[in-house]
């Protein structure tokens, strides 16, 4: 019987192997680039906002898996969503992400993310919270940073 961690292992594996909302968006769409220099990953977001509502978001890039099925959880959970909840659903990612004073405490809660749940385990690899948050940040950046 799968585990749990097989469960979101499975998660990340399908949104790596089959992401959405993969390609680019053509002009007056906004485009904004974000690298890890690190590992190399890349991503180009490509986002129309029309009266503070995110219309449409795409992605293109490279990178491993962590990095890409992020930022296909991430275009699936933002699209149709306003500027605001975007910003804040960005946070709580964020905050799910960080690394806690503690190795033994359980990562603080915040709320359902869905799909982006499966991410959850990568704090375990600090190295990899920035493939995790690379689309995010890069979100942020094109909506004008973290205002």
């Amino acid at each position: 019987m799968p585990g749990l961690e097989d469960l979101y292992r499975e998660v990340i594996l399908d949104h790596y192997r089959t992401p959405r909302n993969k390609g680019e968006l053509p002009p007056p769409a906004t485009c904004t680039e974000g690298t890890n220099p690190l590992c190399g990953d890349e991503i180009r977001l490509f986002l129309d906002v029309t009266d503070g509502v995110i219309c449409d978001v795409r992605f293109s890039g490279h990178g491993c898996s962590i990095s890409q099925s992020s930022a296909s959880m991430m275009t699936a959970a933002v699209k149709g969503k306003s500027v605001a909840d975007v910003r804040n659903l960005v946070h709580r990612f964020k905050e799910m992400m960080s690394i806690e004073e503690s190795a033994d405490e359980a990562p603080a809660p915040v709320g359902s993310m869905g799909d982006m749940e499966a991410l959850r385990g990568v704090v375990k690899y600090p190295v990899r919270i920035k493939c995790a948050v690379l689309g995010w940040n890069t979100l942020l950046e094109a909506l004008g940073g973290d205002s």
